[in-house]
């Protein structure tokens, strides 16, 4: 698939049917989110794939938005392996664990695998429930599974603001 199309057509998938995500089709989107850039290429991210009945229960414990996705991917970062910039005000942890979630989101896409970016949940609380190590901080949930019949883009999806709101060239 040409990436213009991916980018464009991909949407937040809420409603998913029981199949099961292919073996080669996950692991291809998690090479995807292996392959992308960290800061100093450190690669602090870890992702945690839920597919358990037990590991999904936990998941809709935390969050409403599952939408009957059959695997979750859990995307954290290791908090004492980020790079800081000068200055000491930021580091890279979630800035590098965004780019790997967006990788693993489109790679989905272009593998006919529908998602759905979540930030609704207490990352702490989740992290506590899946029994996570201390330094590593979850950044977001992926919902991934096949969308159900009838589901598809909201309909502000397409709404978008002209480049001159949104872009300054200086």
């Amino acid at each position: 698939m040409e990436f213009k199309e991916v980018v464009k057509n991909r949407y937040s998938c809420k409603k998913y049917d029981s199949r099961k995500i292919e073996k080669e089709k996950l692991e291809a989107i998690l090479e995807a989110g292996r392959l992308a850039p960290t800061a100093k290429n450190l690669q602090e991210q870890h992702i945690y794939v839920v597919e358990s009945e037990e590991a999904l229960a936990k998941i809709d414990k935390a969050t409403p938005c599952r939408y009957g996705a059959p695997v979750v991917l859990v995307v954290a970062f290791d908090k004492n392996n980020v790079f800081t910039y000068p200055g000491g005000k930021r580091d890279s942890g979630v800035e590098d664990a965004a780019i790997v979630a967006t990788h693993l989101m489109l790679a989905a896409y272009d593998e006919g695998i529908d998602s759905c970016w979540l930030n609704f949940f207490d990352p702490d609380k989740l992290a506590e429930d899946l029994d996570l190590p201390e330094n590593e901080e979850i950044l977001m949930i992926l919902d991934l599974g096949y969308a159900a019949e009838g589901a598809g883009p909201l309909e502000n999806h397409n709404s978008r603001k002209p480049l001159e709101e949104t872009v300054s060239y200086i």
